[in-house]
């Protein structure tokens, strides 16, 4: 039986890895699929909720989709939050 559990087809390590860098609330914008799915777009951007044992990220896309991408097939970035511009406090005299 312990050999059976060790042919699953998932890696835990490379699950663990992927849900590291694409945490839950991580911004996505696609830039393509590996197949083309109508209303996916190139441009269309959603948000991770979460990442299962393909490791695939499940999405929410702004459009209303929930397509999952796989990484290292569907071409697409992660969406830099701005800083931002306020310098912080200020003490007047």
């Amino acid at each position: 039986m312990r050999k059976e559990v060790a042919k699953m087809n998932f890696d835990r390590h490379k699950v663990e890895r992927v849900r590291a860098q694409y945490p839950v609330g991580t911004r996505i914008k696609l830039r393509g699929m590996c197949n083309e799915e109508p209303g996916m777009y190139p441009g269309l951007c959603g948000t991770v909720v979460g990442v299962d044992d393909q490791p695939s990220l499940l999405m929410k896309w702004d459009n209303g989709r929930s397509l999952s991408l796989f990484p290292g097939q569907d071409s697409f970035k992660v969406i830099e939050q701005e800083q931002s511009q306020d310098p912080g406090p200020t003490m007047q005299l």
